[in-house]
C-alpha cells in the first residue's frame, strides 16, 4: 500500500476526507521521516509546492493527524511542538528516546528501547499498567563537544 492510499484509509476510517492539503502535509512528512518537524517548518518546506496553502492550516491538519494518530508530538522544551510520522506498520504508540544537544539543538533519535526491562519492574512493583513513557536525555552532542575541545572552552548552557 502507497503512502497516499494508507493516509487515505487513516482518514476515511476516522470520518475526513482526504484533501490536497492533507496529502501534501503528509508527504512532507513522509519525506522527512527521520526529523522532527515544527509547524513552520513543514510550512517552510510547502511553500515550494503550494504557495497558497496557509499556515493556520499545516496547524489545523497536524492536530488532526496527531487525533487520529498519524504524527506524534513531541515537545523538546525549545517552545514550539514538533511532529514526528508514525510507522504505517506500527500499531501502538510506545515511543523511542531522543538526545536534545543543549548547544546546537540537534535531536538524536535512540532506537532501541531500552526501558522495557525497567518498566516491568515498575509495573510490577506498583501494580501499575504502563502504556507509554517519554524520555529526554539533555546534553552536549559529540560535534558540540569536539569543537569546545578545539576552541578549548565550553559555551555556557
Amino acid at each position: 500500500m502507497d503512502k497516499s492510499d494508507y493516509l487515505n484509509n487513516v482518514l476515511t476510517n476516522n470520518g475526513y476526507k482526504s484533501t490536497i492539503q492533507r496529502n501534501l502535509v503528509y508527504e512532507i512528512l513522509a519525506e522527512n521521516k527521520d526529523k522532527h518537524l515544527s509547524t513552520e517548518e513543514v510550512y517552510d518546506l510547502i511553500k515550494d509546492k503550494n504557495p497558497n496553502m496557509g499556515i493556520a492550516t499545516i496547524y489545523r491538519t497536524l492536530q488532526l493527524f496527531e487525533e487520529i494518530g498519524l504524527v506524534y508530538k513531541h515537545n523538546f522544551d525549545d517552545g514550539c511542538s514538533r511532529y514526528e510520522i508514525m510507522a504505517e506498520d506500527s500499531n501502538e504508540i510506545h515511543q523511542h528516546h531522543h538526545l536534545l544537544c543543549k548547544i546546537c539543538g540537534d535531536i538524536i533519535e535512540v532506537k532501541e528501547d531500552l526501558m522495557n526491562s525497567l518498566e516491568e519492574i515498575i509495573e510490577k512493583q506498583y501494580n501499575f499498567e504502563i502504556l507509554n513513557h517519554v524520555v529526554k536525555f539533555t546534553g552536549i552532542c559529540s560535534q558540540c563537544r569536539n569543537k569546545e575541545n578545539e576552541n578549548g572552552y565550553r559555551k555556557e548552557t
